[in-house]
Parts: structure tokens; C-alpha cells; sequence
């Protein structure tokens, strides 16, 4: 039987064990019921597994028994956090957890990453070297993959992983089962905007007898899109959405001051350079203006992803191999989210891949990830599975096969 057709047979319980992660999404670095459930999902399987200490990880090592001791390495990563989200799916299986929801599929990645665990482990003696399975916490905005890092994770073989991959599943945009990608640049660079705009309190019937933050802090939104349109080149793409944003207790009483968080992406260096600089400015001479003072902090915090070339084109003969033509569709631009397995694909060949797994046969039109409306058809679950497993065996292989030419 094939990789695929093993897979096929796990889908059962890879959906339960996604559909429990769904009901109990956890948020951050400490994720204690989600490593819970991976460990029992593991027990068993003959694994060396390790777990974080900065951080709720669980690093789990496959010793394959078909290559020479010390052979290549591959890592396969599956990501675990949720989002500050309330749910309203309506799902049976809806988020227990109040203002916490699994809003990105990482409830996917997490079953996902077990099932190819599975596979593999029942072919271990035929492995041409070592996987290492990197279950993350952390990657919606607290950089969990570098934690793992600077724990040990592209080392927990003993040696230097070889090659790296990721998969990530998506709610809308692509048709239910296709896997999408592109060689070089994937996903964009992102940093956090935090500016606190300083005035002082009054009255709200007497607003020249105060300093109001609230109307500056509207001008800064606004002046930040249009310092977009106006100061880069349209050719090396920046974005900024401000997503929060907080100010006053009542409507007659002017405040203090007015604090907002805007998120930047930029796919260049330069443009992300550029982007610190012409901000702060443009916030600080906004207030400076008014006769307020801003406090504003760029703070950069994933790089840019960027698929490997060679290994790209590797995932994608995979997939087309593994589950036919039809069923890799190239991606013509890269897109402006962000991505902390950068960190690892920084240090590694590697590459990252999109799965569809759209609920309404409709992706264009479906709610996308993050939208509390998310929804994501967990059967393409197997079929991850699947190919992170196909990637392991095929790339072990063929380093192998090197090493020994050489």
C-alpha cells in the first residue's frame, strides 16, 4: 500500500483527534492540554521525544534503520496555538474556550503532523535516516518557531537537519484538496507598529481646554495609508492594517491618550527599513503638530519566508507524483502573511506549501483564516499526512543516495 493509501486509513482518527484540539484551542507559548493530547497521540510509537522548556513543544525524533548511522536528517513541522478569536461556525464541535478559537487550522497542522509521525514510524526500517517532528507552539505572533530553535530543534537528531517543511491549510482561496505554492519568495516579512499618542484629559463640552489624542491618533491611521500609496514603490509591496485600537471610559470625557497596533508587511529589507523610519516619523510629526506627544516603538518580528528553489520544485513533482497533476496548483505571487517557520527555512533548505480545505465550495467567497467564520474541512487532514510523509521518505532517499556517491 502507499504512503497515501495508509493515510486514508488514519483519517478516522486523525479527524477526532483534530475536532478535539478544535474544541480546547490554547493561545501563545504554554499550550499544557494541547501538548497533553499529542503526547497520548504519540504513546506508543517508537519515537525519542523531548518537550520544551520556554515553551509547551513537543520535538520528537524517528531513528530510520535503512540508512548508515549519522545520515541525513529531514524535519517536518506542524504549528499548535490558536487565536484571540470567539467562534461562530455554528460547528458541532465548536471551540469550548471562550475568546479562543482555532482560526487558522493549526487544529489541522497538529493531527496533520501525527498522522505522517504514524506513517512513518511503521516504515521506520526501510527510512533512509532520521525525521525530526516539530510540534510548535507560538507562531500566531509570539515566535514559537524560534524558541524551538534556540532549544535545539534543528539539532534533536544529533546533527544538523538536512531539509525542512511545513504545510499550512487554509479555509478559502484555494479548492478543497489542492496544495499550492511558488519557489523563492512566499509569504511576506511582518512587524508590530505600537504607538500611544499623549495629550491631555478634559471635559468633552470644552475640547480647547484639553489635548485630545483621540482625533490625532485618527489622523496617524488615516496618514499611515497614505503613506503606503505615497512613499514606496508599488513594485515592492508594503501593507499596514491597524487592528487595534483604544481610547476613553466615556463619551464626555476626553481622554488621556489614545493607543493603536498596526501589523507591516514587506517583502524586501529595504522596504521593511524603510518602513520603521518613514512610521515613527510620520506618527511622531502627526502629534508633534497637534501639540501632542506620540510614543511609537517598531518592533520587526518574522522575516520574510522563502521556499528554497530546488526543494520547491521537489514538493511539487511530490504532490503531482503522489496525488496526480490536477492536484498542485503553482501560485503566481507571494502573499502578504507571515510565517515564523522563516525562522527555520533561514537556516534550512526547505519548503512551505498550502493546503485548500474550503467548507462551502465557493474559496473565493469563503471567510478566510482568522475570520471567527473560519471553517476548515478536516478531511484533507490525511492527505497532509501524506505528502509531509512522501517528503520525508523521497528527500532521505535521495540524500542518501548522494552521500553515498560521494
Amino acid at each position: 500500500m502507499t504512503l497515501r493509501d495508509d493515510a486514508g486509513e488514519l483519517q478516522g482518527e486523525l479527524a477526532v483527534l483534530r475536532r478535539a484540539l478544535h474544541q480546547e484551542p490554547e493561545i501563545g507559548l504554554h499550550l499544557p492540554r494541547t501538548q497533553e493530547k499529542v503526547l497520548a497521540a504519540l504513546d506508543g510509537l517508537p519515537l525519542e521525544i523531548s518537550t520544551g522548556t520556554s515553551l509547551s513543544s513537543v520535538t520528537a525524533v524517528l531513528r530510520g534503520g535503512g540508512g548508515e548511522p549519522g545520515g541525513p536528517v529531514v524535519l517536518l513541522r506542524g504549528d499548535m496555538d490558536g487565536l484571540p478569536v470567539t467562534e461562530r461556525t455554528g460547528a458541532e464541535f465548536t471551540s469550548r474556550i471562550d475568546g479562543a478559537m482555532h482560526a487558522c487550522g493549526h487544529d489541522l497542522h497538529t493531527a496533520g503532523l501525527v498522522g505522517a509521525a504514524r506513517l512513518l514510524a511503521g516504515r521506520r526500517e526501510n527510512l533512509a535516516g532520521d525525521v525530526v517532528f516539530m510540534f510548535q507552539p507560538g507562531e500566531e505572533g509570539w515566535d514559537g518557531a524560534g524558541h524551538m530553535v534556540e532549544e535545539g530543534v534543528l539539532t534533536a537528531a544529533g546533527r544538523p537537519v538536512d531539509a525542512a517543511y511545513g504545510l499550512h491549510v487554509s479555509s478559502s482561496s484555494y479548492p478543497t484538496g489542492v496544495f499550492s505554492s511558488r519557489p523563492g519568495t512566499l509569504m511576506a516579512a511582518s512587524a508590530g507598529l505600537h504607538v500611544r499618542v499623549v495629550g491631555a484629559g478634559g471635559h468633552g463640552s470644552r475640547p480647547h481646554a484639553a489635548l485630545d489624542p483621540v482625533p490625532v491618533a485618527c489622523e496617524m491611521v488615516t496618514a499611515l495609508q497614505t503613506m503606503v500609496t505615497r512613499r514606496f514603490d508599488v513594485f515592492d509591496p508594503v501593507v499596514v492594517t491597524v487592528g487595534t485600537f483604544h481610547a476613553g471610559t466615556r463619551r464626555n470625557i476626553i481622554p488621556d491618550d489614545a493607543v493603536f497596533e498596526a501589523t507591516v508587511r514587506t517583502f524586501t529589507p529595504a522596504a521593511a527599513e524603510r518602513a520603521a523610519e518613514v512610521a515613527v516619523r510620520l506618527c511622531e510629526g502627526i502629534a508633534a503638530a497637534h501639540g501632542l506627544t506620540a510614543e511609537v516603538e517598531f518592533v520587526p518580528e518574522y522575516p520574510v519566508t522563502v521556499n528554497d528553489v530546488a526543494e520547491h520544485d521537489f514538493l511539487a513533482d511530490t504532490v503531482r507524483e503522489a496525488f496526480g497533476e490536477e492536484r498542485f496548483e503553482p501560485l503566481a505571487d507571494p502573499i502578504t502573511g507571515s510565517e515564523d517557520f522563516s525562522r527555520v527555512l533561514d537556516r534550512v533548505p526547505g519548503a512551505f506549501v498550502f493546503l485548500g480545505a474550503d467548507t462551502t465550495g465557493d474559496p473565493e467567497t469563503a471567510p478566510g483564516n482568522h475570520s471567527p467564520l473560519a471553517a476548515f474541512d478536516d478531511s484533507v487532514v490525511s492527505d497532509g499526512s501524506a505528502l509531509l510523509a512522501e517528503l520525508a521518505v523521497r528527500r532521505l532517499e535521495r540524500l542518501n543516495s548522494l552521500a553515498k556517491e560521494a
